[in-house]
């Protein structure tokens, strides 16, 4: 059922792997009262497992409001929904067959959930991809499995940290497979993907995209490889010639460099590394993994479950804040898009094709 619109948003915390440090994150990040001034926060895990990881952190000050479900949330509290009343066992930095099965227990009502309406945003703490597999849950990582709940034929995992956006045109799969995988109408359902999410996501009027190449020097006109004359340049005229501003192939290592990167509202990289490195060697205390193309907001930190460090106080918040505030951001940008769009008065144009960059 869904909950009665108050103006202040609800988010969806998914508590990700118990053994890592996302307790640390969620009791450190809302620990700051100045935050139930933009949302109230909805936390999908153990009360149980969330005292033992308060106590192991050496927080006496502060406590959850356990409820039984998302619509029993008080403003101004930090809630956590109690999915598991038994005792768990938690083995820090391990992983674990529980750890899993509750990683997917919190995704999975936080979906329900925000199908109904009782929450806003999901933003995920960091999963084991491992120890997740189950028969229900077959899939890569968060990305795919999100695509597959809310019948999204194409999502882009998209890695934001302020004007710095990269996305990734292959995703989880192993580097042998890549040059196979890439089409002209795969790489253009990213363009798509991507360009719509800049105008509505991100509020950009005229988005300029760059594309990276997949071979060394961009293939240096065929002599390092065919991929950018058979695929990657077609791809790109065609998105020109639909209108779009989109431009290259760029090779990967000279495009960040030179700083080229710079001039651009968004990348689109053609593997999962090639795109990661540059991305977590700029952001990677800061950056948030963004989820385009679905038809809610789903936000997460750019690091994993960091279980070497699990315990320890040593985990830094600031990935998993801005990912909380890039989805109260992206939240907005969507209604004040559609509201626009509403208008006879409209002021958010499709950009006209050029061919300068």
């Amino acid at each position: 059922m869904a909950r009665e619109k108050n103006g202040k948003l609800h988010i969806g915390i998914t508590h990700g792997d118990l053994n890592g440090v996302g307790y640390e994150l969620i009791i450190k990040t809302l620990m700051d009262q100045r935050l139930y001034e933009l949302f109230t926060p909805v936390v999908y895990g153990s009360s149980k497992v969330a005292s033992y990881h308060r106590k192991t952190l050496n927080v006496p000050d502060f406590s959850f409001n356990v409820i039984k479900n998302a619509d029993q949330a008080v403003d101004d509290k930090p809630n956590l929904v109690n999915l598991v009343d038994k005792e768990v066992k938690i083995e820090l930095g391990k992983s674990t067959e529980i750890a899993g099965e509750l990683a997917l227990l919190a995704l999975e009502t936080a979906i329900e959930d925000i199908k109904s309406g009782a929450i806003d945003i999901i933003c995920t703490a960091p999963i084991n991809k491992k120890n997740i597999q189950s028969a229900d849950f077959h899939f890569p990582g968060h990305t795919e499995y999100l695509a597959a709940r809310f019948g999204c034929d194409d999502v882009l995992m998209l890695m934001v940290r302020n004007q710095l956006r990269i996305g990734m045109i292959t995703g989880h799969m192993p580097l042998k497979d890549v040059s196979e995988s890439l089409t002209v109408e795969l790489i253009m359902r990213k363009i798509n993907i991507l360009h719509a999410s800049l105008l509505r996501d991100f509020g950009i009027r005229k988005p300029k995209i760059a594309i990276l190449s997949l071979n060394p020097h961009a293939s240096d006109n065929g002599l390092l490889g065919d991929e950018e004359e058979k695929v990657i340049i077609p791809a790109i005229n065609e998105a020109n010639e639909k209108g779009m501003m989109v431009f290259g192939p760029y090779a990967s290592d000279g495009f960040f460099a030179s700083l080229n990167y710079k001039h651009f509202d968004a990348i689109l990289a053609m593997y999962h590394d090639q795109g990661m490195l540059p991305f977590k060697a700029l952001a990677f205390d800061t950056g948030v993994n963004f989820t385009a193309g679905l038809p809610v907001v789903r936000t997460s930190p750019a690091h994993g479950t960091a279980y070497e460090i699990a315990g320890k106080d040593n985990a830094s918040i600031d990935s998993f804040r801005e990912a909380l505030y890039l989805g109260i951001d992206v939240y907005n940008n969507r209604i004040l898009y559609d509201e626009l769009q509403k208008s006879p008065l409209k002021t958010i144009e499709q950009p006209k094709a050029s061919n300068e960059a």
